[in-house]
């Protein structure tokens, strides 16, 4: 990955895709193309072929999922191709779509009330066009709420834990947020993928993704 991002970014609202414009400049990302409808998203990616395609869920022509189905045609045609997609609500389908596509890796689904902390939404957008996942952490909670609960068997730390850890946070990181060694959230996390009926796998990504994918096919 380049050290400028080269991105593409697609948002209906004029006002605030301006304001994203500004604001990925401004924390040293490139916009190739800012644009508002999901024809002209595809028309931007397929002619710039961008690192990362951030972009709003609904879209013109028909203000429905429009840019999401665009996202995931270009992923399938670039499984390389970083996509953060961005949401007015929690709606853990459209999660379920963007985690399916392309390799699993370098998605990120995230709320727009997010981008308020700029800061560590341009972390998120780096972290996920550098190979990382990020699924913002009230579509997580939405998933762990469902009433057909496939993690019954999971104590309430394992939760915690997995909670973190389907956020994008690695084993470190989540060991320092709860205060403890990062040798105990290796258990943890063993014990989770185990009581799910998972392989333990190493990578964070692959682990979020075979977690989530669990989780939908309980529900």
């Amino acid at each position: 990955m380049p050290s400028v991002i080269r991105v593409v970014l697609a948002e209906d609202e004029v006002l605030l895709r301006e304001g994203l414009v500004g604001l990925l400049t401004r924390f040293g990302f490139a916009v190739d193309a800012a644009v508002g409808s999901a024809p002209d998203l595809l028309d931007a990616v397929r002619t710039h072929r961008p690192d990362l395609l951030v972009t709003d869920i609904r879209m013109p022509p028909q203000h429905r999922d429009d840019g999401l189905r665009a996202a995931v045609a270009l992923r399938a045609e670039r499984p390389d191709l970083a996509v953060v997609v961005l949401s007015q609500h929690v709606q853990s389908g459209y999660a379920a779509a963007l985690l399916d596509s392309g390799d699993g890796n370098r998605v990120g689904y995230l709320l727009k009330d997010r981008v308020a902390d700029v800061e560590e939404f341009a972390a998120t957008l780096r972290r996920v066009a550098t190979g990382g996942t990020a699924v913002d952490p009230d579509v997580v909670r939405h998933l762990l709420r469902r009433p057909r609960d496939p993690l019954g068997a999971l104590s309430p730390r394992e939760r915690e834990v997995l909670g973190l850890v389907a956020e994008g946070h690695s084993n470190s990181a989540i060991a320092a947020r709860l205060h403890v060694t990062e040798a105990a959230i290796g258990k943890h996390v063993g014990n989770i993928l185990a009581k799910l009926g998972l392989p333990p796998d190493e990578d964070t990504n692959r682990r979020v993704l075979a977690v989530l994918a669990h989780l939908r096919a309980a529900g």
